[in-house]
């Protein structure tokens, strides 16, 4: 699998590289800025990128920016971004095409290779792999916007754990309950929000995530 990481720090960069190659990953471009970010997106057609949100020579959202860019041009490139903060307006707008293969975790909350590794495949397969704390965040704000639909405290926790990726079996197993609540839970869920529902795990997740980034 062809990974394009764009971290502008060298012993981050450095550091993520030999873990992805410690995984059998191969290392299409490690680059530092957004330019030579956009370049390899074109040249490169990488299977899922690993990108930084702030990048050189801004240090805004550059690494974001061309991330989006480069999903506009190949509609669901898979992209997993990396970010000291939840910003709510990049995670919406990351979000805002559907297209699913997108994630976005916060550095200092990725405690070991493997979580970091799963969040890279899970989103390289199409899913999607987001940390809880931006899914508090996104849910927040959209109870700001507008009434969640009338959901019960409980069908919050579930949907928030939706929204992470988890299977209706991880759910249970997290909430303690039986996978038939579960399955109840997210009837209620999509029947309120009016979403269609779906036994495809990414179809449900990314439903929910939809719905969280509808104005």
């Amino acid at each position: 699998m062809r990974v394009v990481l764009a971290e502008d720090l060298f012993l981050l960069r450095d550091g993520l590289v030999r873990m992805l190659q410690a995984y059998d990953f191969e290392i299409a471009a490690a680059v530092e800025t957004g330019p030579e970010l956009t370049k390899a997106f074109a040249e490169l057609e990488p299977d899922v990128a690993v990108v930084d949100v702030r990048l050189p020579p801004s240090h805004t959202d550059e690494g974001l920016q061309c991330a989006l860019a480069a999903r506009k041009a190949r509609p669901g490139l898979p992209v997993l971004v990396l970010s000291q903060h939840v910003e709510q307006l990049y995670a919406r707008e990351l979000l805002a095409d559907g297209n699913g293969a997108i994630g976005y975790l916060l550095k200092d909350r990725v405690f070991d290779a493997d979580q970091f590794i799963d969040a890279v495949r899970r989103v390289a397969a199409g899913g999607t792999a987001m940390d809880p704390q931006v899914i508090s965040q996104l849910l927040s704000r959209r109870a700001q916007d507008k009434p969640m639909g009338g959901l019960t405290p409980r069908e919050l926790e579930v949907m928030e754990l939706m929204a992470q990726g988890r299977s209706n079996v991880a759910i249970a197993s997290k909430m303690v309950i039986t996978e038939r609540a579960v399955a109840k839970h997210t009837s209620n869920i999509f029947g309120k929000l009016g979403l269609p529902p779906s036994d495809d795990d990414n179809r449900r997740v990314l439903a929910v995530l939809a719905y969280l980034d509808r104005g």
